[in-house]
Formats: structure tokens, C-alpha cells, sequence
């Protein structure tokens, strides 16, 4: 991995057409990284619209804005992502959760990070994430990812062995064609599987609309609900993946351009303070769909620019056939993606050294992070603690 970075990094300009801004490269490699977070991003939001009944154009709008703003700003992949607990939670309701209450959880959320990265309090818990529990972290997020990605091949099988072989063969020798190879597959696969797309595709016409105001409609106890059901949850996930574990990953990959828990906490709270309001979803960031950005050839924020644009566009022009546009991707090829993400994500175990201590504790922090991330945080600690002060042994 390593080697590849490298490599990638010190290809000379002359090598492919670019376009710089800052540290950034619009290229074609970006461009296929720009796609490898999809195995979390479609089902969350095909789940918000058919179930939940959220307008596509304040989703997408939003998410594309934030992705820009992410990728001018980081100028590494850290992706933009549905907060998972939060959407699924509302998504299993079952149209028991109202868009309001969504909007009242997105508030809430985009409070209380902009509070704690603006005052500094989430350095006080970060500062006892050590080595192993980090690597842990980055352990079950990725043996999860890999789980569900198996889970979602399931749906059809064949087409899942296709991808998969493709995708092995390709990374091995044309990394950044494995992405635009699997979006092939997916249409294609698409189109024969469901025979009346190929004339909703035909008809599909731009229609333009504008994000209209969503915060008029939220009542008090809709934040009240969105905050206490939806958001509380959310907190120690968002702790562990998005901030402490998108940490740990950026900063080992790019050194050059690190980041802090406190900076990634004040631009999740920025970003969904903007959201909210306008119809967007509950964001954060995620260090699995960082793993499959990097996967796919991603290096820069380039990727994550590129991304934003294209949702945009799909907002602005087709927000009224996105649900179905979206659904209609194979469940297998995203979980063909997902897979990838969560492989990437789960081999820097091989950084965390041969100290027995130190592997104990990540594998047990590893097995609770599949389960709950506040869980495998709180467990990592004390565990942690009582092995150095020599209150257990192994």
C-alpha cells in the first residue's frame, strides 16, 4: 500500500492531464476514488427517500456541498457520509420517523460536535485513544464492513463473483479502472435484471429545482424526538469512526496533511447546522469510506470535489428520479465495493507490532467495535489501563 502511495504521489505531471487547486488533482484516478464510498452512501439514501419520505433534491444538494467543501478544504479523501446509527434507526422505523424529526436530530447533532471541537472538549476523550485501541477500531470497522458487504453479494451471487474477480484482477494491474470497470458491471447488470429501466432511462428528462427551507416545519418535540431517539445514539459511533479512527487513518496515509479530532468535530457540526434546514440528512465522516476512496485510487480531495459536483447536478436536475436511479444499482456490486473498503480498512493491523499486551487489546476492542463503537472505546481503555498497571495478565 505503501509502495502504491508513493508511487502515486511522485508520478511525474507530465504523466496524466491534471488540473491543480492547493494540493488537489482532478484526474482520472481521482475520479474513480470518487465513487468508492457508494456501498454506504446509496442504501442510506434510498432508505431516507422511500421510507422515510425525505425529498432527494435536500439530501443529495447537501451532501454534494459538503463533499466540495470537504475536499477544497482537507485536501485528502475524508469522505462525507450518513451517520449510521441515525439513519438507520430512522430507515427501521418504518415511516414512524417524520423528515422533522430527521431535521430535528441533524440540529441537535451539528450543536453539539460544533461545541465540543470549538471548546476543546473532545480532546479531553480523545487524548485516551492509544495505539491499540485505535487499531482495534480500525480492526472491526473493517472486519464490519467486510461482513456487510458479504451480506449485500448475497442478493445475487453470480454477479457478485463476477465483480469481485474483476476487481481482484484489476487492482492488481490497473487500479484505476477497477471502479469505472464495477459502475460498468453494475449498469449493465442493472438494465438486464430489470428490463422496464431501459424506457424509465429513455423518458428521464431534466427538471430543475431549487432546495426549499425544511427548519419552518420542525416542531419542538420533533427536535426533542430527533435529539433524545435518533442523535444521543449516534454520539459514540461518531466518536470512534468518524473522528478518532478518520484521525488515525489521514494522518498515518498523508502526513503531510494531518488533522485534528477537534477540526473534523467543528466541521461535522458546520456542515450539519447547514443541512438541516435545507432538507439534508444527519452527515460525519468515516474512516471505512476514507479506506475505500484510498482503495479505488483516490489520494487528494480532488476525489471528494468531483463527487460533490456530481451530486449537485443529480440534485439540481434529476432529484425526482434519484430514488429510483439509485435503487435500481445492484446490491451486490456495492457490496463488492464495500468489501474492498473494509479489506483496505482492516490491514493496518499490520502496524500495531508483535507486544502481546498490545494485540490482545486490539482483537478484544476489534470483536466490541463490530458490536458498538462506545462500547469498544469504553472496553479498550480499561483494558488498556489494567494491562500497564499490571492489574490483569495475560
Amino acid at each position: 500500500m505503501a509502495q502504491t502511495m508513493e508511487h502515486v504521489e511522485s508520478a511525474p505531471a507530465s504523466s496524466t492531464r491534471r488540473w491543480r487547486h492547493g494540493k488537489n488533482r482532478y484526474d482520472m484516478a481521482e475520479l474513480a476514488g470518487a465513487f468508492g464510498d457508494l456501498g454506504t452512501l446509496i442504501p442510506f439514501v434510498v432508505g431516507y427517500i422511500t421510507v422515510v419520505k425525505i425529498d432527494a433534491l435536500g439530501i443529495l444538494f447537501m451532501f454534494g456541498i459538503s463533499a466540495m467543501v470537504a475536499g477544497w478544504y482537507y485536501k485528502t479523501p475524508i469522505p462525507v457520509q450518513p451517520m449510521k446509527a441515525i439513519g438507520g434507526a430512522a430507515i427501521a422505523a418504518g415511516g414512524a420517523i417524520s423528515p422533522g424529526v430527521v431535521c430535528g436530530a441533524g440540529l441537535f447533532t451539528g450543536v453539539f460536535w460544533l461545541v465540543a471541537g470549538a471548546t476543546g472538549t473532545v480532546n479531553v476523550v480523545t487524548r485516551l485513544a492509544t495505539k491499540p485501541v485505535m487499531h482495534g477500531i480500525l480492526l472491526g470497522l473493517g472486519l464490519s464492513f467486510m461482513t456487510q458487504g458479504i451480506v449485500m453479494m448475497r442478493a445475487t451471487p453470480w454477479l457478485a463473483a463476477v465483480g469481485l474477480g474483476l476487481t481482484y484482477v484489476l487492482l492488481t494491474h490497473r487500479k484505476n479502472l477497477a471502479m469505472f470497470a464495477l459502475l460498468l458491471v453494475g449498469t449493465a447488470a442493472a438494465l438486464w435484471m430489470e428490463p422496464s429501466l431501459d424506457a424509465f432511462l429513455v423518458s428521464l428528462r431534466p427538471a430543475v429545482r431549487l432546495p426549499q427551507l425544511a427548519l419552518s416545519g420542525v416542531t419542538w418535540n420533533q427536535f426533542l424526538e430527533g435529539s433524545i431517539v435518533l442523535a444521543l445514539p449516534q454520539i459514540p459511533l461518531t466518536l470512534g469512526n468518524a473522528l478518532i479512527a478518520v484521525r488515525e487513518e489521514n494522518n498515518r496515509l498523508f502526513p503531510d496533511r494531518p488533522v485534528t479530532v477537534r477540526t473534523l468535530a467543528v466541521f461535522q457540526g458546520l456542515i450539519n447546522l447547514a443541512a438541516a434546514p435545507l432538507g439534508g440528512i444527519p452527515m460525519c465522516h468515516g474512516a471505512g469510506g476514507m479506506a475505500g476512496h484510498v482503495r479505488f485510487g483516490a489520494r487528494t480531495g480532488g476525489s471528494l470535489v468531483m463527487l460533490g459536483f456530481l451530486l449537485v447536478i443529480l440534485a439540481l436536475f434529476f432529484s425526482r428520479s434519484a430514488g429510483i436511479l439509485f435503487e435500481a444499482f445492484p446490491k451486490a456490486i456495492l457490496g463488492v465495493i464495500l468489501f474492498f473498503a473494509g479489506g483496505e480498512l482492516a490491514v493496518t493491523i499490520r502496524e500495531i507490532g508483535t507486544k502481546r499486551d498490545d494485540v490482545y487489546v486490539m482483537l478484544v476492542v476489534a470483536a466490541f467495535a463490530m458490536w458498538n463503537m462506545g462500547a469498544a472505546f469504553l472496553a479498550g481503555i480499561l483494558l488498556y489501563q489494567a494491562l500497564q498497571r499490571g492489574w490483569v495478565r495475560l
